[in-house]
């Protein structure tokens, strides 16, 4: 069974940094892309960046030139580097292999990390 764990979050000022990191255990990572995704009490859960398997990247356009997704499929790890965080980036952060371009998503969600940006 495939499992995942998030970590890296916290309570950071705005214009702070965060580097979530999530480990995958239970299977490879190489035939899939890897997605960063976040959910807070008022939003559906929303593609933030992806990491395909052949390394390209995408991000959501209120994240771009602030985020950086990355891998590193000898760990079993997906990473996502925050840069100048803002208040609206809040939110409980999960990752997920999908399948497709984002979706649907390939394994069940872990617990993820929450993220709050706050002065």
């Amino acid at each position: 069974q495939v499992q995942l764990v998030e970590s890296g979050g916290g309570l950071v000022e705005p214009g702070g940094s965060l580097n979530l990191s999530c480990v995958v255990s239970g299977s490879s990572l190489s035939v899939y892309g890897m997605g960063w995704y976040r959910r807070t009490p008022e939003k559906q859960r929303e593609l933030v960046a992806r990491v395909h398997h052949d390394a390209t990247t995408y991000y959501l356009d209120s994240v771009k030139g602030r985020f950086s997704a990355s891998r590193d499929d000898a760990k079993k790890t997906v990473y996502l580097q925050m840069n100048s965080l803002k208040p609206e980036d809040t939110a409980t952060y999960y990752c997920n292999a999908y399948l497709g371009m984002g979706w649907p998503v390939a394994w069940n969600w872990g617990q993820g990390t929450q993220v709050t940006v706050a002065s």
